[in-house]
């Protein structure tokens, strides 16, 4: 069967991360995605990554992430033949995405009042990090001031380690997948009645939609004033990082019968009927002690057989891992979540990127082309568009592709 999205048309105006992971959840359902870029420099993230060999080739480790599936297609929007260029691709696209500051293409005169005369089903998404209005919206920003500004940072780590920047560009992650999700409601309705949309995705907003299942909502609706508490669990206990005999090990006990389980597994039964934690909230109130006795429990072996001991009780539980071990995990090589290219223009060895957060049992989301060199399809792109050889040769010239 076709991907869900094999047809669509999209227009990729988007640098380094939230837009390029919003535009690439998109190809991996099958959308035809053009990634227009600067001439000569390309997306930011051509140059960051691990690697910086790659990174002088323009085609750095963290382009790879989420630009597999897409064409590029240079194109300089400040010069009048190359918006021009751009309205002829506006002509029959599905969706534009965009994550240039508010006001950028109002200036260059391509923003969705400019382009819906063109198109007037076009869905124009614009990512930014405050969105397109309030007293924020001009404000210049990155993953790291949102962190700030949602209150993640004021919750990670603990009482001696918070504020603590989350360990990956969380806010980033977010933006994308909302705006990825927003797209597609958009274009269920152009579906049904042609009429196209312009969709404003914050940065902020998207941050804090994620966390209104409980820290927003029991601030707005119950007056609690939430606090950094490391690997604890608040709502829980024993719930949190435990020490173990050789290692760390996640410990998540929700339910009275996660934990009269876990006293069976360690072999502590009279746990049970101790006041001190029969009861919920006789544990919650005595966390440390919980603590306490349940490390000492723990030192007699490593967090790997006490994982295998209580997951085989059904006892939530699980290792740290890290990117490496995660990495060559076995239920991710099952699930197929890594790609590999073996071979890619530009770069000298296999590039592995990331698949969707979920699979479809008709057919697998998924793309069939590595991530482009800067420019790989200008010249195919322009002329399916009607420009002719001499035309590209103009351009090229001129500086616009």
């Amino acid at each position: 069967m076709p991907l869900p999205l094999e047809g669509v048309r999209v227009i990729d105006l988007t640098n380094v991360i939230a837009g390029p992971l919003a535009t690439y959840q998109l190809a991996m359902l099958g959308a035809d995605v053009t990634k227009i870029e600067v001439p000569g420099v390309g997306d930011l993230a051509r140059k960051f990554g691990a690697a910086p060999e790659l990174g002088k080739k323009l085609m750095g480790a963290s382009f790879f992430a989420s630009n597999s599936g897409k064409k590029s297609l240079t194109l300089n929007l400040k010069a009048a033949r190359g918006r021009e260029v751009l309205q002829r691709l506006v002509k029959d696209a599905d969706v534009l995405v965009e994550n240039f500051r508010p006001g950028t293409m109002n200036k260059l005169g391509i923003d969705y009042e400019a382009l819906k005369p063109i198109n007037p089903s076009l869905i124009y998404c614009a990512v930014s990090g405050f969105g397109q209005d309030g007293p924020l919206s001009q404000r210049p920003t990155y993953d790291q001031i949102i962190q700030g500004f949602c209150g993640l940072m004021s919750l990670t780590g603990d009482a001696n380690t918070a504020p603590t920047r989350a360990g990956f560009t969380v806010c980033d992650a977010m933006a994308a997948i909302t705006a990825a999700f927003a797209i597609c409601a958009a274009l269920y309705r152009k579906q049904k009645s042609g009429v196209g949309e312009m969709i404003d995705v914050s940065m902020l907003d998207a941050s804090l939609a994620s966390m209104a299942a409980w820290m927003l909502s029991n601030h707005l609706n119950a007056g609690d004033i939430p606090i950094p508490r490391g690997n604890e669990n608040p709502s829980s206990s024993p719930s949190g990082t435990f020490r173990t005999g050789e290692g760390l090990l996640n410990i998540v006990n929700n339910e009275d019968k996660h934990f009269e389980r876990l006293c069976d597994v360690i072999g502590m039964p009279q746990l049970r009927s101790d006041p001190r934690f029969a009861e919920r909230t006789a544990r919650i109130a005595n966390r440390q002690q919980m603590r306490e006795v349940l490390e000492a429990a723990l030192q007699t072996k490593s967090a790997q057989e006490w994982e295998d001991l209580f997951d085989a009780a059904g006892v939530p539980a699980g290792r740290i891992l890290s990117i490496p071990e995660i990495a060559r995990h076995p239920q991710l090589q099952h699930r197929q979540f890594i790609k590999r290219f073996t071979t890619v223009e530009g770069v000298d060895r296999e590039v592995a990127v990331p698949r969707l957060g979920f699979r479809l049992r008709s057919e697998p989301p998924d793309v069939r082309t590595p991530p482009p060199t800067l420019g790989h399809d200008t010249e195919t792109i322009l002329q399916r568009l009607g420009y002719t050889a001499a035309d590209i040769g103009e351009l090229r010239s001129q500086g616009v592709i």
